[in-house]
Order: structure tokens, then sequence, then C-alpha cells
């Protein structure tokens, strides 16, 4: 019976740990309104719970006069283009530190946002605006820039030929009612037909042309690519080591730019704790306290109502508890006895020697005590 009670109240508990970790995982924090909505710029968790902060490594822009804070980038990252003819400039989740001017093909209220870009042949080509969206991918982080200068050339449609005339070889007859005769269209009438016809067919041939006009538009600028970079970091666990950003390839029509880029920041490490959140050990500490508390109340009731027992033998395993009470107070009598002779003797007695002529003068003293005490017990 309690062996079964026990197991009751340990499913109980486990169900009731169950819930308070549920309602601490939806319950949002206060400074985030809710997970899939507000992201941090340059931070990510992954499914397998590692955390990633990348915004120590994005460079920021200092004033002058203005120290640079510690550990910091206070420049944009380069990386080399080798044999494709451009070296790139990028930031990290945020704009590039150095202002760009004339971009291809990007408005001028957008040059302040471009995150990555290169020049060639004194021309400044944008590879995306600025984006803190981290994708974990396996041991990987993933981030893209999008939006920068056009690139590709789409290719035009061929254009319909309308083939025939509607009014070709067409001849038109009216039938009396009560006669089966046949009249032809005079020439007159035929003449002003055609006119009539004519006007119709290039009236609707002008704005088949202009909707064709107007798809062919929306359709380029549907089918209008823009240069993009892919950024892929790595873990380089040397600190010492700074961050270096490498390019690898890009597309064959030059409008996807794949970069590398190593850091001790892309190591997977544990998500720190939040203010206002409920942290590990303060999930573990209220499960403590839930399992404590169960075990007390399930054991006095247990013990008063089957077991009958009153005063301190309510309380669940009181034997045990009782024998390591009485256990640690042994120990503690032991030792305090044992150190007891190290300390100091205190004044008025005196240390019994066990020689025999010592043993005589204290009898001789005790019995020297009890006749003073006589004597003034008689006075």
């Amino acid at each position: 019976m309690h062996a079964r009670i026990s197991s009751n109240l340990l499913l109980a508990l486990a169900t009731l740990a169950g819930v308070v970790c549920a309602e601490d995982k939806e319950q949002p924090d206060k400074t985030v309104s809710t997970t899939s909505s507000v992201i941090t710029p340059c931070v990510a968790t992954s499914t397998s719970g590692s955390f990633f902060d990348l915004r120590p490594d994005t460079a920021v822009a200092v004033a002058e006069g203005e120290k640079a804070p510690r550990g910091i980038p206070v420049e944009d990252y380069l990386a080399k283009g080798w044999d494709y003819g451009a070296n790139f400039t990028l930031n990290i989740c945020s704009a590039v530190v150095k202002k760009v001017d004339d971009v291809v093909g990007v408005e001028k209220a957008m040059w302040r946002n471009v995150s990555a870009y290169y020049e060639s042949k004194g021309k400044v080509y944008s590879l995306g605006f600025e984006s803190g969206k981290l994708v974990p991918r396996g041991r990987k982080l993933v981030l893209e820039y999008t939006g920068g200068s056009p690139c590709g050339s789409p290719e035009d449609k061929k254009k319909d030929k309308r083939s025939g005339s509607v009014h070709d070889g067409a001849a038109y007859k009216y039938y009396g009612d009560d006669e089966d005769d046949t009249y032809e269209v005079t020439p007159a009438a035929k003449k002003e037909d055609a006119k009539e016809g004519t006007k119709d067919e290039k009236k609707d041939k002008d704005n088949e042309e202009k909707q064709k006009e107007k798809d062919k538009e929306k359709e380029k600028e549907k089918s209008l690519r823009h240069k993009s970079a892919i950024i892929s970091f790595l873990c380089g666990p040397d600190p010492d080591t700074p961050t270096a950003a490498s390019f690898v390839a890009t597309d064959q029509d030059e409008c996807v730019y794949f970069f590398e880029v190593r850091s001790q920041h892309a190591c997977a490490t544990a998500e720190p704790h939040t203010p206002g959140s409920v942290g590990p050990g303060s999930v573990f500490a209220i499960i403590f306290f839930i399992a404590v508390l169960v075990y007390v109340v399930g054991g006095i009731f247990y013990q008063r109502t089957v077991a009958h027992a009153r005063g301190w033998r309510q309380l669940p395993n009181y034997s045990m508890w009782a024998g390591m009470w009485n256990f640690v107070r042994d120990i503690f009598i032991i030792l305090t006895s044992s150190c007891a002779r190290f300390l100091p003797s205190r004044r008025g007695y005196r240390s019994l020697s066990i020689s025999p002529n010592g043993r005589q003068r204290n009898r001789e003293d005790e019995n020297r005590l009890i006749d003073q005490l006589d004597e003034e017990w008689d006075d």
C-alpha cells in the first residue's frame, strides 16, 4: 500500500514538473513580445539548443576623437577576389562602415544599407543590404544579403503574330420575309463596311500592343535578378586569431557570391540566462521544493490515516530520520569529547595524579576542604 502511494506521488510529481517546465517555455520574455515575431539580430539558437552570438564581430563606426570599444572591430572585413579580378568589402549583420557612393542599380537612399560590395572599373556593385537573420545549418551558420545591384539579362519573348483578317472574303446576304430571292450588297455599302472594319481592327490592334508592352514591362520587373551574398561561418576556437573573411566562388551569372568567415564566436555555446526568466537552477529548485512538499504531506497523510500514528511518528520514515539524528548526535559528542582534553584546565581544579604520593596529597586536600566547609557551616 505504501509503495503504491509512493509511486502515485512520484507520478504526480513528474506531471507537475512537466507542467512547470511547459509554462516556463510558453511564457514569453518581458523584453521580447514573441519568439517568432521578434528576432535578436546576429543571434541564433539551433534546434539542438546550441547558442550563437556574432554581435562582437560586427564592425562599428567610431566618430573622430572617440575611443574605439575594446574587442569590437571598427573596420570592414576585406576578402581577396583572387582570380575574380576584384576584392570584396563586407560587414557582419550590419551595413559597411566605409561610406559608398554611386552604387550601380541601387537608389541613393539605400546606399547606407549596403552590407557587401566590390569595385570594378570605377563602379561600385552592391551584393545586398544588411540583415541580422542567422540560420543554423548543422554545425555552420549562414547569413544572406539580398537586393544588391542588378545582374543577368532576361530573354525577351517572341511576339505573337496575328494571321488573317476578320473581314477577308466576307459577303453579306439579305433575305426577304416573303421572297426567296437573294440580293447582293451594293459596292458602296461594301466600301463603307470595309472602312469601318479597318478602323475597328486598327483600334483593337493598338490596344493589344499597349497591353503587350505593359505585360512585358511587368515580366521584366519580375524576372530581373539582383546580386546577393551568402556567408558561411566556421568555428575558430583560437581567441588570438582575428575574425577573417574569404571569397569562395560565384555563380555563372555573377548573381550569387559565396564567402566563408572563421570566428571564435561561431562556436556553439550555452544560451545565457536572461533577466526575468526562470533559469535551469530555478527550475531545479522549484522541482526539489515540490518533491519535498509532496513527500512530507503525503507521508503524514499516510501515517495518520493508514498507520494511525500520532506525534512525531506521523512523519514519513520516522525511524530512519531518528536513527540519522542519533548518529549525527553521537558523532558530535565523540568529536567534542576527544577535543576537550586539549583545552586548558579551569581555575580551582587540578588534575589528579595516579602516583601513590599524589593520591595521598589529594586525600589530605579533600579532608582539609571538608573540615573547612564544616567550620563555615557551624558558624
